[in-house]
């Protein structure tokens, strides 16, 4: 099993029951580590070069977040941003991201329909989250799917259970 990180975001879990449910999974595998940012980094002061020493550590990432105004979570934005390091692209310099495998589960409170170029807000999730995309994508990362959970704060017990176990599923590929 690989060794995966959990780099998850959310400044108002006790408020999502999806979110909730969907990191106790991760709590109960060994091969899991969850990084909370919310709880590890209350004040906003991110000490990245500990950060980027951790995540030589780990075989496989995962980015779990909502929506948030349109966008990623103020905390996560900020930790890529103090995290991720330019120097990680020079030749001779250890990318621990580079071809390691990379899921992205993202969470909204909209219906799927609202999240295209028809609907409400014109823009896709995708579109929305493109700056962690894009960040990804050029330090080389694998990234294998994006999960987007909608309608997440509506979901039943049984349609949070389903949706842990298609996560699952899709994890041991």
């Amino acid at each position: 099993m690989k060794k995966t990180l959990v780099v998850f975001a959310h400044p108002y879990l006790e408020h999502s029951n999806s979110n909730v449910e969907l990191i106790n999974f991760y709590v109960r595998h060994q091969h899991f580590t969850l990084r909370d940012l919310y709880e590890e980094y209350p004040d906003f002061h991110i000490a990245a070069f500990r950060e980027r020493k951790k995540l030589k550590n780990y075989d496989r990432f995962i980015f779990q977040f909502p929506i948030i105004w349109f966008g990623m979570p103020p905390l996560l934005r900020l930790w890529i941003d103090e995290v991720f390091d330019r120097n990680w692209l020079n030749e001779g310099e250890e990318n621990p991201l580079e071809n390691k495998e990379v899921y992205i589960v993202v969470t909204t409170g909209g219906k799927e329909r609202s999240f295209s170029k028809e609907g409400t807000y014109q823009y896709t999730i995708d579109e929305l989250i493109s700056g962690l995309i894009v960040s990804l994508k050029v330090f080389k990362a694998n990234i294998k799917d994006i999960v987007i959970v909608y309608e997440a704060n509506k979901l039943s017990k049984k349609e949070i259970i389903l949706q842990k176990q298609k996560f699952a599923k899709l994890l041991d590929q």
